[in-house]
């Protein structure tokens, strides 16, 4: 990329991106032009060169978000002006917003400046579901259905995991996602209509204190710490809902207070990989989980107390790293002495993951 290109660069990062003819998931380096998302390889924990492709965003439609894949709520998907797809993943639900505004923008600065408003869809106006058009009955049921309902899982709090449930932002997207509503105020108010009717019920400190202090039209929350599940005596009976039976582990209770795509040394062949990480507390712990894989089990991971942690200079290859890895790096060494070296996409962010692991060991 010459200079000229990096001057109109609007954004850069990490991105998960669903194969054409493979359908396997790889990570790869996204770079947002004005008229184009370019994306590259890492090896070696370098970025290619040459592009692996690009993406034209003229006329291009963006669908988030894009719920089709199990395990992975975090996929927007871009639709361009030929009818190519693209399926992307972020690694968090604020990095994946993020990246669909900025793509957004982008397209919308392509639009002629002579193009009809007859022809550019109608925002809706917020709130303007009309509820008595609504079968409360026929959209539990859907959220019910074992091939396209909404998915329950295992979510902790404070050291206590609460089964079979669902974030309110799931539920809200889930509901744009089969069209029951066009904007989050929509489905926020369809969502606080099934809850006030007793088809779900509030799980967890957030949304039993949401329901003790709030209207009822302000009772659902549209928020990825609040939990929700259907009623007992209805999930019994209908049972068509996959319900989740992984079991519990002390490891991952604890709060996330950082996720993100870092590159890791391997600690046999010593390649590097991209790796989504997360950091959670009480108790503090390091995961990191393969993207290219839908398990939803980490790769591996390990405690944090006691663990020493410090960045590299970038003068040169440190010691331990094999490859003409340079820049971005820190160092972890466990309390067991495990020896764990990663590399950041940017300073600024090897300087956050280094602040919040000393925060949290």
């Amino acid at each position: 990329m010459d200079e000229n290109q990096q001057k109109s660069v609007l954004k850069e990062g990490f991105l998960v991106k669903r194969g054409h003819l493979v359908h396997n998931w790889k990570a790869r380096w996204f770079v947002l032009m004005p008229d184009t998302l370019m994306y590259y390889k890492f090896d070696g924990g370098k970025r290619d060169s040459s592009q692996r492709g690009r993406i034209l965003l003229t006329e291009c439609e963006i669908t988030c978000p894009f719920l089709d894949f199990d395990n992975r709520p975090l996929v927007f998907k871009l639709r361009t002006k030929c009818s190519a797809e693209h399926f992307l993943e972020a690694c968090s639900r604020e990095e994946r917003d993020q990246w669909v505004a900025d793509i957004r923008a982008a397209v919308e600065k392509l639009r002629p400046a002579d193009s009809s408003p007859s022809s550019q869809p109608k925002t809706p106006v917020p709130g303007s579901l009309q509820l008595h058009d609504v079968s409360l009955n026929q959209v539990v049921d859907s959220m019910y259905d074992v091939h396209s309902g909404i998915k329950l899982s295992s979510h902790a709090e404070q050291a206590i995991t609460h089964r079979n449930c669902f974030t309110g932002s799931a539920v809200v997207d889930w509901l744009m996602f089969s069209q029951r509503a066009l904007t989050r105020v929509e489905a926020v108010t369809l969502a606080s209509a099934i809850l006030e009717e007793g088809f779900l019920r509030p799980v967890g400190l957030r949304s039993l204190e949401a329901q003790r202090i709030h209207e009822l039209s302000e009772q659902f929350l549209d928020d990825s710490t609040a939990l929700y599940g259907f009623q007992a005596e209805n999930f019994k009976k209908r049972g068509s809902v996959k319900a989740d039976t992984s079991p519990s582990n002390s490891e991952l209770s604890g709060k996330v207070v950082k996720r993100g795509y870092l590159l890791k040394q391997g600690h046999k062949r010593k390649n590097w990989k991209v790796r989504l990480f997360v950091l959670r507390s009480e108790p503090g712990y390091l995961h990191y989980y393969d993207p290219s894989k839908d398990d939803v089990s980490p790769a591996g991971g390990f405690s944090l107390r006691g663990c020493l942690v410090s960045a590299l200079e970038d003068n040169g290859v440190p010691s331990g790293v094999k490859g003409k890895v340079q820049g971005n790096l820190l160092k972890v060494i466990t309390q067991s002495d495990a020896h764990y070296y990663i590399q950041a996409p940017s300073r600024q962010e090897k300087m956050e993951w280094i602040e919040a692991i000393k925060a949290h060991s």
